[in-house]
């Protein structure tokens, strides 16, 4: 189900929008205008191309029925999402982003997504002075179940042998945001789904957030990646972290350059539980965006 908190920025413009005209002068202009044109008078309702400068595409479609919106905003607004099969809509995505509020980078998650399907979307955001920007009703087609399966199974023919998907299973972590189980939106297991439209974020751990992994068997493993997530507000971003094994060898700290794509990081290590301590953050719900773990199992064990 889509989000349906609304930050109390937006709200504010939408209830003036939408139901505080009483409180407005009242003139003869604007008794024998329409409801529509006495509404929003006085307002300052812009169209949203006056703030950003890329294509409004629909992305990252998933087989769970999800997909993203990315938008970068020249100015920071509290930014929604409305859509749905019909011009009328139905559901509502807010980003993703815990820090509320007014920012540029926004990442709203829409879900509930049915298979080959027309959807009709509009973008909308209101800033620190109300202004509110609208983008025109717009479509997107989700692929078709065909091509979700393609994805799902590639998605399943994995070689991380920290996968569900070749058993491993998650040992504990710091913490999970909102008391989120393992396989909850932001629980640990989020780390480890190979989905790039999840995440683990811990409950405001800071440089104090881990997170334990078992494989499935001992392994010979020769290189790790990872992604640092992070938010709008340049908290939550994984600078360095380290790597402990069952035998309570460390590895690290590994640099991490930015929160934008996977690094990848060279060991030489036989374990089977792999505990990844995020020792140096820019503080906040740090986590992880996904968790590779390269190399072979131990034959015989």
């Amino acid at each position: 189900m889509p989000i349906k908190r609304v930050t109390a920025l937006l709200l504010f413009a939408v209830v003036f929008l939408a139901g505080c005209t009483a409180s407005l002068p009242v003139s003869d202009a604007t008794l024998t205008q329409s409801p529509k044109a006495a509404l929003t008078q006085g307002y300052d309702i812009r169209p949203i191309d006056d703030i950003i400068d890329a294509e409004l595409l629909v992305t990252n479609f998933a087989a769970d029925g999800t997909a993203t919106l990315p938008i970068n905003t020249a100015v920071p607004v509290a930014c929604t999402v409305v859509y749905g099969e019909t011009p009328d809509f139905g559901s509502l995505s807010l980003d993703q982003d815990m820090a509320g509020g007014t920012h540029s980078d926004h990442s709203p998650q829409l879900q509930d997504l049915t298979p080959d399907t027309e959807y009709y979307f509009r973008v909308q955001g209101v800033d620190d002075n109300g202004t509110l920007y609208l983008s025109e009703v717009m479509t997107f087609t989700t692929p078709s179940e065909a091509d979700l399966a393609v994805t799902a199974a590639e998605e399943g023919a994995t070689d991380n042998l920290a996968s569900p998907l070749m058993g491993a299973e998650i040992v504990g972590a710091s913490s999970a945001f909102g008391g989120a189980g393992v396989d909850d939106a932001w629980g640990a297991g989020s780390a480890f789904d190979g989905k790039a439209n999840t995440a683990w974020s811990s409950a405001g751990d800071g440089d104090a957030a881990w997170v334990e992994v078992a494989l499935a068997k001992p392994a010979n493993i020769n290189r790790i990646e990872i992604q640092s997530r992070s938010m709008s507000d340049g908290t939550a971003i994984t600078r360095r972290f380290t790597v402990t094994t069952d035998s309570g060898e460390t590895f690290g700290p590994f640099e991490l350059p930015d929160a934008s794509q996977m690094y990848g990081f060279d060991l030489d290590v036989t374990a089977q539980t792999l505990r990844f301590d995020l020792v140096e953050t820019t503080g906040g719900n740090t986590g992880l965006v996904d968790v590779v773990v390269y190399g072979e199992f131990v034959s015989g064990e």
